[in-house]
């Protein structure tokens, strides 16, 4: 009888502890969650660990300080009747479940690959109704990044360092950026500027109130701009006509990734790294969907709540459901 107590039928693995705690809430007792803490096998540091002869295969291994935690993981797995692999829904999401796969040597028809947007009950229960399998090709984008990465921060570094100066690093990204900064740079010094005036009157009417208008055109030349300002002085102009029109004002489309920085930035002076931070928090704790996204599709679930809500506290005429 005792064996069957310890016997977890379920274990989820996610790659966060906040994430493993919330989810294990919503999942019962039929279900243990626990948490890889990102993940549990890189390209060692040491060299660059791809085997460039024969087709890029890189050398994965687990790091020292993760050895506990993956034996751990593989004691569980290997008592579970159904692994749940619930990492995030991007590329390295993907990666991490599959590495999870390979370091616990889980076999296929035990794997249930999940995923969700938002950390909130249905979301949850949802993913479970619809497991699939781990997706390869994503896999496969993740391991292409990382094998670059290597191999241009590898071959290219020491020549940096050699040919400029020490300790410099070159990269998939930030070398690229560099190249586009230098050559902007040098289209800024190469720009021949052209200068032009605009002309600005402060009218003011017969209630003594101060009107601003502008000339509707620009004017090259200096002295062409300084005659026609001679004279206008003092000179007396009505107004032909005044139109009004309607304006309107659409809201903004839901946070993707950048724009959620941009205006992190913008209105708060957020760096971006503290934006991803503070949302990583909010998404795991369920008050946000996934940041990580180009998406700015909400959810049903989202689109319920804002309805219902926008409904019982300002009436039916406010709400106008957009997608």
């Amino acid at each position: 009888g005792l064996n069957r107590i310890n016997m977890q039928k379920n274990l989820v693995i996610v790659e966060s502890p906040a994430k493993a705690k919330t989810i294990e809430g919503y999942l019962g007792k039929d279900f243990i969650v626990k948490s890889s803490f990102g993940h549990v096998r890189d390209l060692p540091s040491k060299d660059i660990s791809i085997d460039i002869e024969h087709d890029f295969k890189p050398n994965y291994v687990v790091p020292k300080d993760k050895k506990k935690l993956v034996q751990e993981l593989k004691k569980l797995s290997d008592k579970a009747e159904t692994v749940w692999l619930a990492t995030d829904e991007d590329r390295e999401g993907e990666a991490i479940s599959w590495h999870l796969a390979e370091a616990l040597e889980i076999p296929d028809d035990k794997i249930k690959r999940i995923v969700f947007h938002e950390i909130t009950k249905p979301a949850i229960l949802g993913a479970i109704e619809k497991p699939r399998h781990i997706d390869m090709d994503l896999v496969n984008a993740q391991q292409a990044r990382r094998v670059l990465d290597r191999l241009v921060c590898y071959e290219m570094s020491p020549i940096l360092w050699r040919k400029i100066k020490p300790s410099l690093s070159a990269g998939r990204v930030q070398s690229v950026a560099v190249r586009v900064i230098v050559e902007r740079e040098q289209e800024i010094r190469a720009f021949d500027p052209k200068v032009s005036f605009r002309l600005i009157g402060d009218f003011i009417n017969k209630d003594g109130k101060h009107i601003k208008a502008e000339l509707d055109k620009k004017i090259a030349e200096w002295d062409d701009a300084n005659a026609l300002l001679a004279k206008t002085i003092g000179s007396s102009f009505e107004v032909s006509n005044v139109e009004s029109k309607p304006a309107k004002k659409s809201p903004v489309a839901p946070f993707n990734t950048s724009t959620l920085q941009q205006e992190a930035s913008r209105k708060m002076g957020y760096s971006v790294a503290q934006t991803m931070t503070l949302a990583q928090k909010l998404y795991e704790s369920g008050k946000i969907t996934y940041m990580r996204t180009d998406s700015v599709n909400l959810s049903d679930l989202a689109l319920n709540d804002a309805e219902n809500m926008i409904r019982n506290s300002y009436g039916e005429e406010y709400s106008k459901r957009r997608v």
